[in-house]
């Protein structure tokens, strides 16, 4: 009888991973299959969303924040270009407040990354 709630709060994961992704600056407007299996392979590692979120905007931070002679980055064809820094906290538990005043920050970009 769990089975089906487990199942919709996977699904539910999954959606809401994707959703995040595709409203971010430079990403496809479409998740791709490789997307949807990473997605679901972090919600299979419970891979807390708030990590995933987190690891969004500290990248959109980080792309932003080049040197203005760098050049340009071209656009993000898949989710497993944030992977690196899903990676990197969940190995390196992040102060709530510096991942808050880092979305603060990109508010203007976009909002949905809170």
């Amino acid at each position: 009888m769990s089975q089906p709630a487990v199942t919709h709060s996977h699904d539910r994961y999954v959606t809401d991973l994707l959703r995040l992704y595709l409203d971010l600056p430079d990403t496809p407007t479409r998740a791709r299959t490789a997307d949807r299996v990473l997605a679901r392979s972090l919600s299979d590692s419970q891979v807390p969303l708030e990590i995933v979120r987190a690891a969004f905007a500290l990248t959109c931070a980080r792309r932003l924040n080049r040197p203005t002679d760098a050049p340009p980055l071209g656009q993000i064809r898949s989710l497993h270009y944030f992977l690196p820094v899903i990676e990197e906290l969940r190995r390196v538990d992040p102060d709530p407040s510096y991942i808050r005043h880092v979305q603060t920050l990109l508010m203007p970009s976009r909002s949905r990354l809170s």
